[in-house]
């Protein structure tokens, strides 16, 4: 977690927040250079794979230096930011005798430079950048070649060196923008600190260039008509395609979903259920005292019939384990529930849900999906899932083809569920029906217990009596 640089500073490093996760994407420093800091004050914010975590410093000091900005990708183990556990107290000897230690400031500058330049770009130049100011006059012409490479690899530069440099200043993603747009990082007017070429920079310098192309294309019939069929080319992918990088929620979703449709060979079964008797459970349930403050909709039910179709079919409750060529047999059923968020498909689930009563359910539910919506579940409450339900239905879609969830054997998909004609008692009456889908591992369930676990859920939501006779 934390490394030893020089006496009285020390480095806090990405911790493994989940379990096995290799990176993480930092979204807010809550925290600057300069600023005191105290032991276990939350320092930044960063986005896992799935889920967004506040990470404590685990000391007292002073910060003094942040090693990367944020909406970047730091691999677990890697410093992210220093702090000068001494206080304030190093920090007010150079004001005393600037000049004399503009040299001492230097002296680190090989032993801290190449570690980073393997990795992610220089740890020190926040620190070292305002003593470099007064050294400069003195400074060889090589140092100072140094310090502009530094400077670009931490995407700022310091004042006085900008204008030297032959390469404009900007961060990486900065620059894969400015491809994407056609934009020459050359041509644009920077805004940010230090002379920093921003996102909003090179999007005001794309934006005049349709205009200005169009002008182009009229103009050069009288002169050169040649150029104006090419005129569309320079303009055509910053303004009929937008490029968005792959990573956080996005990314861990496709491993997963690639990961999980390459290796299980998935079979998916659909039933059409009339549930109407569900639906007058529910209602009757909200109007119950021991649900009172509780959320009380299908998907309760929905999920309690599959717990108890897996108790009478245990065997689907399972998992592959190729390296050991055996069938995991799990006696205990950790329901997973797919819930859409503002940073994408996440799949929490509700730990030994086969022992709770339809009250704590319920109340587990709740708290899964107010958590979600935050953006809060952690990296444990999304690991260890068994079976999983996702609910296209409150999309106003009929039904899906699920794609299991890694490391689980079945999935059941539920669609809308909606009011149509139906054959009852002998009689063409409207009722309430959806349409359930199971997409399971064929390598572990058959088609048999497959169906027989789909026709269960299906029975019990059309006679939910069988919840007690069943159970």
């Amino acid at each position: 977690m934390t490394t030893m640089t020089e006496a009285s500073v020390r480095e806090f490093k990405m911790p493994d927040v989940g379990e096995g996760l290799t990176e993480a994407e930092i979204l807010k420093w809550y925290v600057q250079p300069g600023d005191t800091v105290t032991d276990g004050q939350v320092v930044c914010e960063v986005e896992t794979a799935k889920a967004a975590v506040e990470l404590p410093i685990p000391y007292d000091g002073v910060v003094r230096e942040l090693r990367f900005p944020e909406g970047t990708t730091v691999d677990v183990g890697t410093a992210i930011i220093a702090v000068d556990v001494a206080g304030g107290a190093a920090a007010e000897a150079p004001a005393e005798q600037p000049q004399a230690a503009a040299p001492e400031a230097e002296e680190p500058k090989p032993e801290g430079r190449q570690p980073v330049l393997v990795g992610y770009g220089v740890a020190t130049s926040s620190t070292k950048r305002r003593p470099r100011k007064g050294a400069e006059a003195a400074a060889p012409a090589a140092g100072q070649a140094a310090q502009a490479v530094q400077a670009e690899l931490n995407g700022h530069g310091a004042p006085a060196a900008a204008p030297a440099l032959s390469r404009p200043l900007a961060k990486p993603p900065v620059r894969k923008l400015a491809k994407d747009l056609g934009v020459d990082l050359a041509a644009v007017t920077p805004s940010g600190p230090d002379g920093v070429i921003t996102r909003e920079d090179v999007h005001a310098a794309a934006a005049p260039q349709a205009p200005a192309a169009q002008q182009a294309v009229t103009e050069a019939p009288a002169s050169a008509p040649a150029p104006a069929a090419a005129a569309p080319a320079v303009t055509y992918d910053g303004a009929r395609e937008t490029r968005v990088p792959v990573k956080g929620v996005r990314k861990a979703t496709a491993a997963a979903m690639v990961g999980s449709a390459f290796s299980a060979p998935h079979v998916t079964e659909f039933v059409t259920v009339d549930v109407t008797r569900t639906m007058k459970l529910v209602e009757e349930l909200k109007q119950d005292k021991e649900f009172q403050g509780l959320r009380v909709n299908p998907l309760l039910l929905i999920a309690k019939a599959l717990l108890v179709a897996v108790k009478r079919n245990p065997d689907v409750n399972a998992s592959w384990d190729e390296a050991n060529q055996e069938i995991v047999l799990k006696h205990y059923v950790n329901l997973g529930i797919a819930a859409a968020t503002p940073r994408g498909l996440i799949v929490p689930n509700i730990k030994d849900a086969h022992t709770k009563t339809l009250p704590q359910l319920a109340e587990a539910l709740g708290e899964l999906v107010a958590t979600a919506r935050e953006g809060r579940t952690s990296p444990a409450a999304m690991q260890g899932g068994t079976v999983t339900i996702t609910n296209v239905g409150v999309f106003g879609v009929d039904t899906g083809t699920p794609i299991l969830n890694s490391g689980e054997s079945a999935i059941l998909a539920v669609g809308a569920i909606k009011l149509q004609p139906w054959v009852h008692k002998g009689k063409v009456k409207p009722r309430q029906v959806t349409t359930l889908a199971l997409s399971f591992d064929h390598r572990l369930v058959d088609g048999e217990l497959g169906s027989k676990v789909l026709a269960d859920v299906a029975a019990i939501l059309e006679h939910p009596k069988r919840l007690i006779t069943w159970s």
